[in-house]
């Protein structure tokens, strides 16, 4: 780990980008650890930062780099994000919801705001009858389109370092089994066998443990949340 940091140091801002851009899931957290050292010289390339990556993808080292700049330097990212009032990640909807002020709160790491604006997206795409009661039925999210679920989960992976959204979830179900009752604890939905509250007792950062959001607090029940976890959208991203 110690020489991958040394070697890191030095490449020029440019190489270490292309690094980034081309490296393994693991490596590609130490060099970001690196980049966080070196913003003023990421402030300098300013949109050039960018130019390794896929706006219509999921990439989180993207996500990244747009915090940095939100955090260090807003003048910037307001340059970056010029003619991109929606944000710089493309996004896609059949049914042409907007969610640029999800990927704006998610940019910016209010992710207690991003989970309010994930749930009423979901009962906006599961339609007027959960728009009207205020939560989604299990038997309602068939009803929601895949490109839509599916961008709702790139931007939440892309913000997050993958460490949040729908599969990422999804895979952690997996990998216990598809048991819940292994998964509640895991993520952090559950303390010492109670629920934890919300929206307090929550760990709205990147500190939180994996899978801990979106939680959309409604999903408690396991046939909501199997029936989103199981949607050919997010099937297709795990």
């Amino acid at each position: 780990m110690a020489s991958e940091k040394s070697h890191s140091n030095n490449l020029s801002i440019k190489e270490l980008l292309d690094q980034i851009s081309s490296s393994t899931t693991r490596k590609r957290k130490t060099l970001l650890s690196s980049l966080e050292k070196r913003v003023d010289e990421l402030i300098d390339l300013d949109s050039a930062g960018l130019n390794n990556f896929d706006p219509e993808g999921d990439d989180y080292s993207a996500g990244f780099i747009l915090q940095l700049l939100n955090r260090n330097n807003p003048d910037i990212l307001a340059k970056v994000l010029t003619n991109k009032p929606d944000g710089w990640f493309k996004l896609k909807s059949s049914v042409a919801i907007n969610y640029g002020p999800l990927q704006e709160c998610l940019l910016k790491e209010n992710f207690e705001e991003a989970d309010r604006i994930t749930s009423s997206s979901l009962r906006e795409l599961a339609g007027e009858a959960a728009v009207k009661r205020g939560y989604v039925y299990f038997s309602e999210v068939s009803n929601i389109p895949s490109d839509d679920l599916i961008t709702i989960d790139r931007l939440w992976v892309a913000y997050s370092q993958a460490k949040f959204g729908f599969s990422v979830q999804a895979s952690l179900l997996d990998s216990l089994g598809g048991r819940y009752e292994m998964l509640w604890p895991k993520i952090g939905w559950k303390k010492n066998g109670v629920w934890t509250r919300y929206p307090g007792s929550f760990d709205w950062s990147l500190a939180a443990p994996d899978g801990h959001m979106p939680l959309v607090n409604q999903l408690r029940g396991v046939r909501l949340i199997d029936s989103l976890l199981s949607h050919q959208g997010i099937k297709s991203r795990v």
